[in-house]
């Protein structure tokens, strides 16, 4: 079955470029020109991946992501403009996985959305529940539960769980973490790291000033603090 996509965006000629070389790379293509036809689509059609622009003419970009993560995990790839960063930024922090800016290549639309696809069979392979106290970490099923609660993460956050979690105590720098978790292509910024580690934690329930999960090693990066039960 090819993964399926959902392109977001008013503007007729970047929905039509960009299905065409999503289809030529063998994927399935929805099209939406608007935020509430984008959020009704993701319940209907689950998508794997959303390609969403900020700029749409009746609910913004981040509106509509802020509505998918009530009820999804679908990967997201917020489209921005370049300068609007303060966009990207706040994308991220209320759950986009990865942001593409305009003006882009579509052959680096296609990479990025093969790029989010792979990570997610990857932190996904072996299907080995991670066992720590108060915390379980399930990637055959995707699903995590903290202190016997299940714990609702984005695709990504949870990817980047399994990276940590895999090697408790081991000090990852910002670049190792996008390498792994993002994919040795990413060349946006290193704080996209910051901004997501800081949404796993709250979703964790981990005081960053007192952490018990996720450490920070100043200077350096980030670490798992448990040990595997």
């Amino acid at each position: 079955m090819p993964a399926k996509v959902l392109v977001v965006d008013d503007e007729p000629g970047i929905r039509r470029v960009l299905t065409g070389y999503l289809e030529a790379a063998g994927f399935e293509v929805t099209e939406a020109s608007t935020g509430e036809e984008a959020v009704s689509l993701v319940r209907r059609a689950l998508p794997d991946v959303v390609l969403l622009d900020v700029m749409l003419p009746d609910v913004d970009g981040i509106e509509v992501l802020r509505r998918l993560r009530t009820f999804s995990q679908v990967y997201v790839l917020l489209v921005t403009a370049r300068a609007e960063e303060t966009d990207t930024l706040v994308g991220l922090a209320v759950g986009a996985d990865d942001y593409v800016s305009k003006p882009f290549s579509p052959r680096e639309v296609v990479a990025r959305v093969r790029a989010v696809l792979r990570r997610g069979r990857a932190a996904s392979a072996g299907a080995t529940r991670l066992l720590f106290a108060g915390l379980t970490i399930d990637p055959g099923s995707r699903e995590v539960d903290a202190a016997d609660h299940s714990v609702r993460l984005s695709a990504l956050e949870f990817d980047l769980l399994v990276a940590l979690a895999g090697a408790p105590g081991r000090v990852f720098s910002r670049r190792q973490l996008l390498e792994q978790v993002w994919g040795g292509d990413f060349f946006g910024d290193e704080r996209v790291v910051d901004v997501h580690i800081r949404n796993l934690r709250k979703s964790l329930g981990d005081d960053a000033s007192r952490p018990r999960i996720i450490g920070t090693v100043r200077g350096v990066g980030y670490k798992f603090l448990l040990d595997p039960a």
